[in-house]
């Protein structure tokens, strides 16, 4: 298909193939020449070479239907591989989008377009089937029933493409969800829609999807638009892996035409759902992950109109990749704190958690998880495989983030205890894993203190009317679980909610101190200049100042070795211990390795100090 420029001609109303409704929707002429037109059409008029797209909601898409006859059939044996189709739309303020069509199997050819304004929408066809070719319409999108597609907001947030619609994303996996009977699909569907999850991701390619790297199986894919149909009605966005672990997508797909090739259908077949792209599972995993997921990103944010956020699957963290620049958001597996706090203020993105990596575990290590996640401004997701308990205790911390003011809270550092959110002079949120006292300072007001229990649900009242500028409390009402503390101004949140902008602030970014005479530390091991990859060393960070600040530091090493443009792989979080390098972490040997380490301070002030050494194996 040629990305060439077509020249738009707004369509005249009508055209051979529209038949009398068409004619008088949108025709301009006269009444007394109509039935004298009419019998030139019916008479004169070539077979149809499209079906029109109805009219439909902004937002909803709707297929122009084309359909090749035999002679084109037999000229076309593997129409995947040759048929050339693209539609070019033109909105009604002039600006144009450009999609490509797909074989629907058979000879059946669709164009799949979503309206993202409404009123009418010319649009005009190119191929290399020259019945389809130079082809014009017209349709008229009518006014959006639903809050449109999902889109990054406020650097570590999601909101819907109307401007004021925040999006608290919460999602399930369920990678063979093609393959799922549709009955089974629906009811599942259902009940998380209930518990008011709003994602699925799962698995777009695989065996069954290809018959070879030039022949799609057809059937696969209409499975998954009856079910990706479904989730949009339900008003689920579906997150797409289109790659599975172990260099499944370049078996698949061993070159880079035949990827080409498929992800272009894919965004065809796809982009005008209520859609995000998820790259492949484990990425680390691949031979060429990075690489690969550079070449396949760039393709998305070229050929997507929609621009769906981009992002790939992890086994520990995605945030690596940001750099390249065509990933929106980061993903994460870990339930390590201390990744999600440093990563967090390190990168100006949001972050969606996956669920731990190796499989589901209980009910209440996923609320943990799921906790600690959200308490550092993630996303989260429930890992396939999960008990349904589980599914409950989601749904409890939907229920009690849906409350606050989610897309305006950031991490929040002026607390012992535990670890918090906080939209500061409004609410706090502090998570305590481990129950025990707590130490909150806040702006000085008067505020109402819960507890919210994560298991059940339910809310205890602290102390209504608390006024001052620091809550302590001895510990939660049980000591044996996990618990939320919620202090909250809930008139001023309810004053905010009447504003005619949906965010109250825009976070700024930290700038990383690495100044060696500002870092309150640095590296004392490893302290040889050639270190083993594959072993357990030693590594130390020496404080060189102590006080309240850093006796509350969270830790983050990494490793990068800088040739092999892998990005770099998480170490260690603590100040000090025994850490491995992994071999996989460059691809020739002996290679530079840099290592840093990261420290957050309990003010919330971010800094670095830097090693180089030389990695052998």
């Amino acid at each position: 298909m040629t990305d060439a420029t077509l020249g738009m001609t707004p369509a005249p109303g009508w055209w051979p193939d529209g038949a009398c409704r068409r004619i008088l929707q949108y025709s301009l002429v006269p009444p007394a020449k109509f039935l004298l037109l009419l019998a030139v059409l019916l008479t004169a008029a070539p077979a149809p070479a499209q079906k029109p797209c109805a009219s439909a909601p902004v937002y909803q898409p709707c297929d122009v239907e084309f359909e090749l006859n035999e002679a084109e059939a037999a000229r076309h044996p593997n129409p995947y591989l040759s048929v050339e189709l693209r539609v070019e739309f033109r909105a009604p303020r002039g600006d144009t989008y450009r999609l490509p069509g797909f074989w629907d199997g058979g000879r059946s050819f669709k164009v799949r377009f979503s309206a993202l304004a409404e009123g009418r929408w010319d649009f005009r066809v190119s191929s290399n089937i020259e019945r389809f070719s130079g082809q014009t319409g017209s349709f008229t999108a009518a006014a959006a029933t639903t809050p449109g597609f999902v889109v990054p907001f406020n650097v570590h947030h999601f909101k819907h493409s109307e401007a004021f619609t925040p999006h608290l994303w919460m999602g399930f996996t369920v990678n063979g969800f093609a393959a799922m009977p549709i009955e089974s699909f629906r009811a599942l569907v259902d009940l998380r829609a209930k518990q008011k999850f709003n994602h699925l991701r799962g698995l777009v390619l695989g065996e069954e999807a290809l018959a070879s790297p030039d022949q799609i199986q057809p059937r696969h894919f209409q499975a998954l638009d009856e079910r990706i149909e479904y989730l949009n009605q339900k008003g689920m966005t579906c997150d797409l892996v289109l790659g599975g672990g172990g260099n499944q997508l370049e078996k698949l797909l061993p070159n880079w035409k035949q990827r080409d090739r498929c992800f272009r259908y894919l965004v065809a077949r796809y982009a005008a759902r209520n859609v995000t792209w998820q790259g492949i599972e484990e990425f680390e995993d691949y031979t060429n992950g990075p690489a690969l997921l550079k070449e396949m990103g760039e393709l998305l944010k070229q050929l997507d109109p929609y621009r769906h956020p981009r992002s790939t699957d992890t086994r520990v963290t995605s945030a690596p990749l940001l750099g390249a620049g065509w990933m929106d958001y980061a993903t994460h597996r870990l339930s390590d704190p201390a990744v999600f706090a440093v990563e967090y203020q390190l990168y100006p993105a949001a972050f969606v958690n996956l669920g731990p990596a190796g499989g589901a575990p209980d009910a209440e290590a996923l609320r943990r998880h799921a906790w600690n996640a959200a308490i550092s401004g993630q996303a989260v997701t429930l890992p396939e495989g999960a008990p349904e308990a589980a599914a409950a205790q989601f749904h409890h911390l939907y229920s009690f983030f849906e409350k606050t003011r989610y897309w305006d809270l950031e991490p929040y550092f002026r607390v012992e205890g535990g670890r918090a959110l906080g939209l500061e002079e409004v609410e706090y949120i502090v998570y305590l894993e481990k129950p025990g006292p707590v130490d909150l300072i806040v702006h000085r007001a008067g505020y109402d203190v819960s507890w919210f229990n994560p298991a059940t649900g339910a809310y205890l009242d602290q102390k209504k009317g608390f006024k001052g500028e620091r809550f302590t409390a001895d510990g939660p009402p049980d000591q044996n679980q996990d618990w939320v503390l919620y202090v909250r101004r809930d008139g001023k949140k309810e004053g905010m909610r009447r504003s005619f902008k949906l965010e109250s602030r825009r976070p700024v970014m930290q700038t990383l101190e690495t100044s060696k005479a500002e870092v309150p530390f640095e590296i004392q091991l490893p302290s040889e200049s050639r270190i083993e990859a594959g072993q357990a060393l030693e590594f130390n960070a020496t404080l060189k100042k102590t006080n309240r600040a850093t006796r509350n530091m969270i830790w983050l090493w990494s490793g990068e070795a800088p040739a092999s443009e892998r990005g770099y792989r998480v170490l260690g979080t603590s100040q000090f211990g025994r850490f491995t390098v992994p071999l996989d972490i460059a691809k020739d040997y002996p290679a530079t390795l840099h290592v840093r380490v990261l420290g957050i301070d309990g003010n919330g002030k971010l800094f670095g100090a830097d090693r180089v050494y030389t990695l052998t194996k």
